[in-house]
């Protein structure tokens, strides 16, 4: 093979390693001699072929990672927490690329230091709480390991986007403490909500009692009222009646004891066509005969003059 062949490879060769593609979503740190010296963006860049090198490829794309760990309580109960963790580069300036590239020897020390940060910021909060206090301090504990979190991060040239704590639970012994307290607060407001709604249909029970027994009370009162009234009326019209026949009578010169002895015996038929079965004891004597008449002749004057002064109009 002639030496022209050989330089032209050798050209070809060296034009190839000129180039150099990067993914997108990464970028690329390229030293000289060891030492850090530019960012390669996604897509086909040029380098000095031997003397720029590659160190290292960074992913600026979003990360996650998943936790479990242990921390202790105030008064000394075990709490066993379950967290997602997404992070990811802050940004792609030259000073970020710079830390992230060379603040952590690989990928595993950054993710152990991670870790223990978040472990360590969690621990601490839930270490000044009691156990009874846990369960509603998620929200709390989240905003507290941020706010420990955001400085080292970002001198890492990272940024924490978002951590949840998908679980929080105890120890055995203290989930069956906690469900026998929880049924026993269930047990005493089930009672206490009872007993309420029976206190309250009881007084609604007597309140509706006493209404009906007040309604019944005035519904008689009116029923009596009305009979006495009825009573009354049916009395003013036999008087007015008897006073009527009896001045006619006089007008006619009969004797107004005929009307009275004619009231006597329609009583006495009355008696005998509606009664039923009852026995009826009438005086027959003419004394006590005379004297009932006597009695009613009187009545009926009585109800005449009565008649006569009631004003008219």
């Amino acid at each position: 093979m002639s030496p022209t062949y050989i330089i032209l490879i050798v050209i070809v060769v060296v034009l190839f390693t000129c180039f150099v593609t990067v993914r997108q979503g990464t970028v690329a740190v390229v030293t000289v001699f060891g030492k850090f010296r530019r960012v390669l963006r996604p897509g086909l860049n040029f380098r000095i072929p031997l003397i720029e090198q590659i160190f290292k490829r960074i992913s600026i794309q979003n990360r996650s990672i998943e936790l479990k760990f242990q921390a202790i309580t105030q008064d000394q109960a075990n709490v066993n927490f379950s967290a997602m963790l997404l992070y990811a580069v802050f940004n792609q300036e030259e000073e970020t690329v710079k830390s992230v590239a060379f603040k952590f020897m690989d990928e595993r020390s950054l993710m152990q230091a991670l870790v223990r940060s978040v472990e360590g910021s969690v621990r601490a909060f839930v270490a000044t709480k009691k156990q009874s206090e846990i369960l509603a301090l998620r929200t709390e504990i989240i905003l507290h390991v941020k706010e420990q979190l955001d400085k080292s991060l970002e001198d890492w040239g990272y940024h924490l986007i978002d951590l949840q704590i998908n679980d929080i639970t105890f120890d055995e012994v203290i989930m069956k403490s906690m469900a026998q307290v929880v049924a026993s607060n269930n047990l005493k407001a089930a009672a206490e909500n009872e007993g309420q709604a029976l206190l309250i249909t009881k007084t609604k029970g007597a309140e509706a009692e006493g209404n009906a027994i007040k309604i019944q009370a005035e519904a008689e009162r009116q029923a009596a009222q009305l009979r006495g009234q009825g009573v009354a009326l049916f009395r003013e019209e036999v008087a007015h009646g008897m006073a009527a026949a009896a001045k006619e009578m006089e007008q006619a010169n009969l004797d107004a004891s005929f009307i009275l002895f004619s009231m006597w015996t329609d009583a006495i038929k009355h008696f005998a066509e509606n009664g039923k079965g009852n026995t009826i004891f009438l005086d027959g004597n003419t004394d006590n005969m005379q004297r009932t008449l006597k009695e009613m002749m009187s009545i009926a004057q009585g109800s005449s003059i009565l008649s006569q002064d009631k004003p008219k109009g």
